[in-house]
């Protein structure tokens, strides 16, 4: 047992070493010194049944049962943490990483608002009647209708623009509670195979189509764009990645796999969750820039600074969140690999 003890003591006291450090502050401790921390909890504890089994030391017993009681609560025991830090957290990188781990979905719900968009395009700018079907259900006052002049769509472009401030907020509180209705019906819809949501995607696209096609026909083109760029780009994003919840929680219904579909959806609503709360605020934004913004006088040229600069920024953002993830699934795997490779001198 002594050789035991003089092989191992070294294990045990660095073990205690990072369980004191992690006591202090957890926060503190390197992604290096975590790895190491769990690779030796699992090491004792395999010294600990020996001690158990093998021998009748009651006091190693009793120090190693304490070394790995103390070093298994700070690996499973939650840290504390504050909300604040749990906010920031999120906004930084929680959103970003959580659509990445479910890109595929969200770049299938893109690819229908594409192609709905495109179809739409096409079949409005060769058939009047399509033009007519597919155009936005026509509201009072409402002049935007195929077949309107060129002066009667550029009013509408340039209406609003002399608005109190009060008419603005009430508008955008409007567009933001509109929106996320629309975002969560085409999420929520996804439960019922994601039949519904396919739908939703499809026909937010061929509104698009359809709209832009109208305007094209009538000569305006920087007009309209710099009119709907600075919103769309966060409005249309934030309606894709609902669609892409959407089309997940259909997944998780068509093919379980091995679990039940309650399960199923249970784990995909997970991934759903923080989803939703990082489109709410890109729909915040979007409704923001819709009101404010759109109904300015700024120059085309700068709202089509704002379009690309939402477009560079959400990029970057989405881009950052899905290298994070990766940067956590590879230290996950290498972990893993690491107490893999410890079993072996563990059980000597």
């Amino acid at each position: 047992m002594s050789d035991f003890v003089t092989r191992n003591k070294s294990d045990w006291t660095e073990l205690e070493q990072l369980v004191a450090r992690g006591r202090k502050r957890i926060g503190l401790m390197q992604p290096e010194e975590l790895a190491r921390l769990d690779a030796l909890y699992r090491r004792t504890t395999v010294h600990l049944a020996q001690v158990v089994t093998r021998t009748q030391d009651v006091r190693l017993a009793k120090y190693l049962n304490d070394l790995t009681a103390a070093a298994h609560s700070i690996i499973y025991l939650p840290p504390r943490k504050s909300a604040l830090v749990g906010i920031g957290r999120f906004i930084v990188e929680g959103f970003g990483r959580s659509v990445a781990r479910t890109w595929r979905y969200h770049a299938a719900a893109a690819l229908l608002v594409v192609v709905g968009a495109i179809v739409a395009y096409y079949a409005a700018s060769h058939d009047v009647l399509a033009a007519y079907a597919l155009s936005m259900p026509p509201q009072a006052g409402d002049i935007r209708l195929p077949g309107s002049t060129p002066e009667q769509l550029r009013a509408v472009l340039m209406h609003g623009r002399d608005e109190e401030s009060g008419v603005k907020f009430a508008f955008a509180s409007f567009l933001f509670s509109h929106n996320l209705q629309v975002g969560i019906l085409s999420l929520c819809l996804g439960v019922l195979a994601g039949i519904p949501t396919i739908f939703l995607l499809l026909y937010n696209g061929m509104l698009l189509g359809a709209f832009t096609a109208m305007h094209h026909q009538a000569g305006i083109y920087a007009d309209y764009w710099a009119w709907i760029l600075p919103h769309a780009v966060s409005e249309l994003t934030a309606i894709i990645l609902c669609g892409g919840v959407g089309l997940l929680l259909g997944m998780a219904v068509l093919s379980p796999g091995e679990l039940t579909r309650g399960e199923s959806l249970r784990r995909a609503a997970k991934e759903a969750v923080p989803v939703c709360l990082g489109v709410a605020v890109m729909l915040l934004i979007a409704a923001s820039l819709e009101s404010y913004l759109r109904q300015s006088h700024l120059s085309n040229e700068a709202r089509f600074a704002v379009a690309a600069g939402s477009a560079v920024f959400w990029s970057a953002y989405f881009l950052f969140g899905a290298l994070r993830e990766r940067a956590a699934k590879l230290s996950a795997t290498n972990e893993l690999l690491a107490i893999t490779a410890d079993l072996p001198r563990a059980a000597q």
